[in-house]
């Protein structure tokens, strides 16, 4: 099986991509809206088909990219029928499965931080992902959404703690950068209900927390209640025009070599090799203005900000650094050329000098 764990820094919230390794099925759990270019990146790299987004429960520190991945790769959107969202192609009860290939996820009812949580368990038991139900060494809070002290107690007890010690346990957040855990962990050292922590003691625990709300509530919470839709259908953020690019996963746009060469607006091609590569084996691309790396956060001003920029190196890990400088410097339409001048001459492209 494939499986990623991926974090998005702003609301630390853990993102899972499980995948089918043969049938090429995916599912992702717990998707961000600011992440989906590169959750779309990582799944086409990886070669999968998203079959569905799952959501462990309706969040209030960030809204989802369940509707937006809809939108772009033609997923569907799964959660607890008991969240009360609307927009979703199933609503889950305890019981069901989810499946992605030959694999499946079963749906566990764990109420507690909202009502609406649930828990994932893949199919042989060996990893569950608990959503805010119960996080590493610690617990989802229960003060709002429907919370409930005893009912988080009694879903942990009663659909968590029954799976095996040995099943590894994914949380939906994690403020110190851990990462995973494991049954047989939390119910000796989980400080809020393992061991012998009782009802009582877990239900005074929770009334006394006294936490601030979290600060996206009051926008993260509608949304998500419309599965991540915005208003209006409107996108956070229009992807570039100027040409056909590609999102990598590494966070850069990039250019093919064909779609380059088929290009016919204004463009500006930056290569960043030294001239004694410029001028070498490679050749360069006719028209192409030569600043080396080392001297582009120096000679930026050299560029026009009105027409659109294809960085280019031998391979293109020096231009993807370059992408990087052109965006401090406050460029914004900018791609990396994909392979680079080796990638270039290989499709048999055109060049200006090199060698046969």
């Amino acid at each position: 099986m494939i499986f990623r764990q991926l974090f998005d820094p702003q609301s630390s919230t853990y993102t899972y991509l499980l995948g089918d390794e043969h049938a090429r099925a995916a599912v992702l759990i717990d998707p961000v809206f600011e992440q989906v270019r590169r959750e779309a990146a990582l799944i086409a790299e990886l070669g999968l088909k998203l079959q569905w987004t799952l959501e462990t429960h309706v969040h209030a520190d960030h809204v989802t990219g369940a509707w937006l991945l809809r939108r772009r790769l033609g997923s569907r959107i799964a959660l607890a029928r008991a969240s009360g969202a609307a927009g979703a192609d199933r609503l889950l009860e305890a019981g069901d499965r989810v499946t992605f290939g030959d694999r499946f996820l079963a749906v566990r009812a764990t109420p507690g931080h909202t009502a609406g949580c649930v828990t994932y368990v893949l199919d042989d038991e060996s990893m569950a992902f608990t959503g805010d139900c119960l996080l590493v060494r610690g617990t989802g809070r229960t003060d709002f959404q429907q919370g409930d002290a005893a009912a988080l107690y009694r879903s942990v007890h009663e659909q968590i703690f029954t799976l095996p010690d040995t099943c590894l346990l994914y949380p939906a957040h994690d403020y110190r950068g851990l990462t995973v855990s494991s049954v047989g962990e939390e119910k000796r050292f989980n400080p809020r209900l393992g061991g012998a922590v009782g009802l009582g003691d877990f239900t005074g625990h929770m009334q006394n927390l006294k936490l601030a709300h979290p600060k996206k509530i009051d926008v993260a919470v509608p949304a998500n209640l419309r599965c991540g839709r915005p208003e209006n259908d409107r996108f956070a953020a229009a992807d570039p025009g100027w040409a056909p690019l590609t999102y990598s996963f590494a966070g850069i746009w990039e250019i093919q070599p064909q779609a380059l060469e088929e290009y016919d607006g204004p463009l500006q091609i930056l290569d960043v090799r030294e001239s004694d590569e410029f001028q070498g084996p490679l050749g360069h691309i006719d028209g192409a203005i030569l600043i080396p790396l080392g001297e582009l956060a120096a000679r930026a001003g050299e560029l026009r900000r009105d027409r659109p920029i294809v960085a280019v190196c031998r391979a293109g890990s020096r231009s993807a650094q370059a992408i990087n400088l052109l965006q401090q410097a406050g460029f914004t339409d900018i791609a990396n050329l994909a392979g680079g001048m080796l990638r270039w001459r290989a499709e048999g492209h055109e060049v200006v000098g090199g060698s046969a």
